[in-house]
């Protein structure tokens, strides 16, 4: 089957696009993971878990921009976005979800406390309360 110039220059965008996607995938994995190993067994199923996620997304990616026509060159293509995604962009965008990540847990964190100081104050009332 023959395909367009067009559509093969498309390809290739959306396949290097894909495997940007899934760098970036793989570095709020990694944020999310921490820097902490814990059990091979704990880590090894976390893998897998993602890499399944991450093939589904590219997956559904590539259905919904390509009609998710995959060969071998598409895999080649793909693992040559995740190389220059991590070469050039993985520590840029590390630092910002680390700023993304670390305002979100500010706000959380005083969040948390705004909805739990009204029950603490009524709990620490009524405990102390003069007889």
């Amino acid at each position: 089957m023959l395909i367009s110039i067009c559509f093969q220059i498309r390809l290739i965008f959306f396949s290097l696009v894909a495997g940007i996607f899934t760098g970036i995938l793989f570095d709020i994995y990694r944020l999310l993971r921490g820097l902490k190993t814990p059990n091979k067994y704990v880590t090894f199923v976390e893998d897998v878990l993602f890499w399944i996620l991450g093939s589904i997304l590219v997956f559904l990616f590539l259905l919904y921009t390509d009609y998710a026509y995959v060969s071998i060159y598409i895999y080649l293509i793909i693992f040559l976005g995740i190389v220059i995604y991590i070469k050039f962009c993985s520590d840029i965008i590390i630092s910002i979800l680390i700023i993304v990540f670390g305002s979100i847990s500010k706000v959380l964190r005083i969040l948390g406390k705004c909805i739990v100081f009204p029950f603490n104050s009524l709990t620490y009332n009524l405990k102390h309360r003069k007889k």
